[in-house]
């Protein structure tokens, strides 16, 4: 039974072999498939050299053109005013921004202005007898005196004794001195020199203000400033007076400003070079964060395509025969996503978009809109 058994198995074996070896013959002599050639269907353009405007892109923050931040030259209370002195508080030119308590001090000034007065009606008598000659023109002096105004500026002395005797009398000198008291008085009022907003308060009212202290901050909100660096390759393309567009982050509001000032050096660590633009708009803050395109300057027979199609070999792919080859191009000018390229001919079919995997010798083919979306 058992040599039964291990026969059977040995031919069941036998004939397994046989079949898997013309299997095996059979796989062999079949013919391999022929892969099909995978055409890519791409976008195209063709060139037509024209002039392209170099338009440099920056940005930056605003500032106000005119800006005065406000420090007392004197000591005493801040008395209150017409307006509160807080941030955001407007004032017009020649509007009290703070006033100091100088009661004291005028006091003083009125003093030292009747000494003078005192000390010129003193010496009338003398003039009379002495110098009649001159005598009316210092008695008009007296008669347009007040201690309430401005003290007048000391007659013209037209003679050498006359010099001598006014000097003489310390009246040039106590003149001075209380003109030097009044430019001191006018320090306990600071006034707007122009139409603007307070930005920053550092006093309120009935604070002891000492002298040096810093009272505050006032701009101009007419008129900003932005303040741009522009690589050393433009310096010589930028003219003052050019006009700039400026826009938000969003795209949403555009602005038209100007160049104002261009600075004469280069920034040695960053080789840039500092550019000012003027721009006015009532809806602009300080601290706005602004995108600026400057016009630099035009490239004539040039083209514009996307950064992504040019090769680190400085060349970009072109369709011939249904067949992608490569050209060598002059770019001229970078920027964000785009490139200025020259040397391309006219009538050259380059690539619109970027081909994945793309090389020399792919075949491709050029997309072409079907009727129906030409209608649409």
């Amino acid at each position: 039974m058992r040599k039964i058994i291990l026969s059977v198995i040995g031919v069941l074996l036998i004939i397994a072999s046989f079949l898997f070896a013309q299997k095996l013959i059979a796989d062999k002599n079949k013919p391999k498939p022929v892969q099909a050639k995978v055409v890519k269907t791409v976008f195209t353009d063709t060139v037509q050299n024209t002039t392209i405007p170099i338009v440099i892109a920056a940005n930056g923050n605003l500032e106000a053109k005119r800006r005065l931040e406000l420090y007392s030259e004197v000591q005493g209370i801040f008395k209150r005013g017409n307006k509160l002195f807080k941030p955001g508080q407007e004032y017009r030119a020649g509007q009290t921004l703070i006033k100091i308590d100088a009661a004291e001090y005028y006091a003083s000034v009125q003093s030292s202005k009747s000494n003078l007065y005192n000390s010129i009606s003193a010496i009338m008598p003398d003039l009379r007898l002495d110098f009649p000659d001159i005598y009316d023109k210092w008695q008009n002096y007296l008669n347009g005196f007040d201690l309430n105004k401005t003290t007048p500026k000391l007659p013209e002395m037209t003679s050498d004794k006359e010099n001598y005797f006014i000097t003489g009398q310390s009246i040039v000198s106590n003149y001075y001195n209380v003109k030097n008291l009044e430019q001191r008085l006018a320090k306990y009022s600071i006034t707007a020199p122009f139409s603007g907003t307070l930005t920053e308060a550092l006093v309120t009212e009935g604070t002891l203000i000492r002298s040096g202290q810093k009272l505050g901050e006032f701009i101009d909100t007419s008129i900003y400033e932005m303040e741009v660096a522009i690589s050393k390759t433009y310096a010589s393309l930028l003219k003052v007076g050019e006009s700039v567009t400026l826009n938000n982050l969003d795209k949403t509001e555009t602005y038209t400003g100007t160049v104002s000032r261009v600075n004469a050096s280069i920034d040695p660590t960053t080789q840039t070079i500092t550019t000012y633009i003027e721009v006015k708009h009532e809806n602009l803050k300080e601290g706005m964060y602004l995108e600026a395109n400057l016009n630099a300057k035009k490239e004539s027979d040039a083209i514009e395509i996307d950064r992504n199609l040019l090769l680190e070999s400085e060349q970009i792919f072109v369709v011939k025969d249904s067949l992608l080859d490569v050209i060598d191009v002059k770019p001229v000018y970078f920027s964000d996503t785009k490139v200025v390229l020259k040397n391309v001919p006219n009538g050259t079919v380059i690539l619109k978009k970027a081909v994945p995997g793309a090389y020399s010798g792919m075949l491709v083919k050029p997309f072409k809109e079907t009727s129906n979306t030409n209608n649409k």
